[in-house]
C-alpha cells in the first residue's frame, strides 16, 4: 500500500525539522523550503497543495519572532493568521486532515492553575494574537483539523532560550534572567514525536482519520511548570559541558527588569488532558526532556 502524503511547512525551523523525520516512518513527506514556497502568498499556498493532494497537512511554519513582531504586524499576520487559513481550506476541499501548530500565548497569563482548550483567550501581544487568527482560520474551514498549543519550545536549532543560556553561561559571569512568568519548556523533538503519534494512531487505509468529536484545539506540551529563572538554572546544571562555563550565577529578576516591546503571560501553563483522552498521547516532565536533549 502507497503510504499517504503529508505536506509539512516550516520544515527548516526547530519543530519544523524534528517533524520531517519523526512522520517519515508513517508518511511520505513533501517539505518546500522557504525558497519553494512563499507563504505570504496565498495563490502559492492553493498551488502547491492542489499540486500534492496530500491525505495531510502539517504547518509547522510561523513567524515567531515575537518581540520584532510588534513592529511588523503585517508579516506576522501573513504567517500566522493568513496561511493558516488558507492551508485549512485547500485541505477541507480535498477531505485531508489539517494540523496547525500553536502557542500558549494566545492566553493572558491571569490564571493560576493549568489552562484548559475551553479556557477564554486574550492574547497580550502581535504574536500571541495571529497565531489565535490563525487558530480561527483553521477551524472555520470546517474539514478534519487539530491545533496543536505547545509552550516555551527549545531544541537544539534554531534561536531558542535554551542555546542563547548556554552561550551566555560561557561569556558572561552572571545571567540575570526573570522568575516571574511561569511555563512549561518543551523540547522540540517531543513535541514533534507526539504528533506523530496522533497522526499514526488516526492513519485508516492511507487516510489520517479523526473523529469529529476530536476535531479542535489540544494542549500538548511538558508536563510541570518552572520559571525562565528555573529552566536556566537546570539548564547550566544539565550542561554536558558545564566545565567551559564561565557563569558563576544565575540571578532572579522580575519581568519589570526585563522589558521587551511584547508582553508576554505571567503564567502559561498548559492542561494536556484532553489529548491523553483523545489520543493517548503526553509528554514527559520538563526536566526529562531536557535531560534527554542534553544527554551526550
Amino acid at each position: 500500500m502507497t503510504r499517504p502524503l503529508v505536506l509539512l511547512t516550516g520544515a527548516t525551523g526547530q519543530v519544523g525539522w524534528e517533524l520531517a523525520r519523526t512522520l517519515a516512518p508513517i508518511a511520505r513527506v513533501a517539505a518546500p523550503g522557504s525558497g519553494e514556497l512563499d507563504l505570504g502568498s496565498a495563490d502559492a499556498l492553493r498551488d502547491a497543495v492542489r499540486t500534492l493532494a496530500p491525505a495531510a497537512i502539517v504547518n509547522a511554519a510561523a513567524y515567531t519572532a515575537v518581540d520584532r513582531a510588534e513592529s511588523e504586524p503585517e508579516r506576522a499576520e501573513a504567517v500566522n493568521a493568513a496561511a493558516p487559513a488558507v492551508l485549512a481550506r485547500e485541505a477541507a476541499r480535498l477531505g485531508a486532515l489539517m494540523v496547525q501548530i500553536s502557542t500558549d500565548y494566545v492566553f493572558d497569563g491571569e490564571a493560576d492553575a493549568p489552562y484548559a482548550e475551553d479556557a477564554p483567550v486574550n492574547p497580550l501581544s502581535v504574536y500571541g494574537r495571529t497565531k489565535l487568527a490563525g487558530e480561527a482560520g483553521v477551524a472555520a474551514a470546517g474539514g478534519p483539523h487539530l491545533v496543536f498549543r505547545t509552550s516555551w519550545v527549545y531544541g537544539a536549532r534554531g534561536a531558542n532560550f535554551m542555546r542563547t543560556m548556554l552561550r551566555l553561561a560561557r561569556e558572561r559571569e552572571e545571567l540575570r534572567v526573570v522568575d516571574d512568568q511561569h511555563g512549561a519548556p518543551t523540547w522540540s523533538r517531543m513535541l514533534a514525536q507526539g504528533v506523530a503519534a496522533v497522526l499514526g494512531g488516526a492513519l485508516r487505509g492511507g487516510r489520517f482519520e479523526v473523529p469529529p468529536e476530536h476535531w479542535g484545539v489540544h494542549h500538548l506540551s511538558a508536563g510541570g511548570q518552572t520559571t525562565w529563572h528555573g529552566f536556566a538554572r537546570a539548564l547550566l546544571e544539565a550542561d554536558p559541558a558545564r566545565a567551559e562555563q564561565r557563569c558563576r550565577a544565575v540571578v532572579a529578576i522580575p519581568t519589570s527588569q526585563f522589558p521587551t516591546p511584547a508582553r508576554r503571560p505571567r503564567y502559561s501553563v498548559l492542561d494536556g488532558t484532553r489529548a491523553a483522552r483523545a489520543f493517548g498521547v503526553a509528554l514527559p516532565e520538563w526536566r526529562e526532556q531536557l535531560a534527554l536533549c542534553l544527554a551526550p
